[in-house]
């Protein structure tokens, strides 16, 4: 018998670990670890979250944050790359720690490469972000240079459209937010 296989990880053992550079997750009581993202992907993050951000500055309606910890529960606790959340609903799931405590309106996870980090952020991610409650999830994929955008339906996420670089990415939860998808791959 592996007793490996039967740890159920929490929030108490991440906080154990050194701090190595790596990222560390846990999803279902599951550790996930991954390295640093590449300059790609951060790249990519800080496009989309600059275009939120701008779009927040404006309209005051909410917050943009790069890989900020959400710990839903003990055996939940993710990083998603760029989450945008309404004013209203920050001041409800921001702990004293600074980690949100429940989720935000929108989560962004880009893809790295590997089939390991996509089955995680379109498998186990998106089904603990539908579970929890979060109104959109965007998955962009840099090396199809498209985005997935899921949105809440009947209490699940679901597929509503992908874009491609001649698109504009655009939010019922976001009025007026545009972005052109070319300009988050330039």
């Amino acid at each position: 018998m592996n007793t490996a296989a039967n740890v159920r990880w929490t929030t108490a053992d991440i906080d154990l670990f050194p701090d190595d550079g790596n990222r560390y997750e846990i999803v279902d009581g599951e550790l996930l670890v991954s390295k640093a993202p590449h300059w790609k992907h951060q790249e990519i993050c800080v496009k989309i979250g600059t275009q939120l951000e701008l779009w927040s500055s404006k309209n005051n309606l909410g917050k943009v944050a790069f890989a900020p910890g959400i710990i839903f529960t003990e055996a939940d606790n993710v990083i998603p790359d760029v989450v945008w959340a309404s004013n209203q609903r920050l001041a409800a799931i921001l702990d004293d720690a600074g980690h949100l405590t429940d989720a935000p309106e929108l989560v962004i996870e880009v893809l790295s490469p590997g089939e390991l980090q996509e089955k995680r952020d379109r498998q186990l991610k998106l089904k603990l972000y539908s579970v929890q409650g979060v109104q959109e999830y965007w998955i962009i994929d840099p090396q199809k240079q498209q985005v997935e955008i899921y949105r809440r339906e009947n209490a699940v996420l679901k597929l509503a459209a992908t874009l491609y670089k001649e698109d504009d990415l655009n939010s019922p939860l976001l009025p007026d937010f545009s972005c052109s998808v070319a300009q988050i791959f330039n």
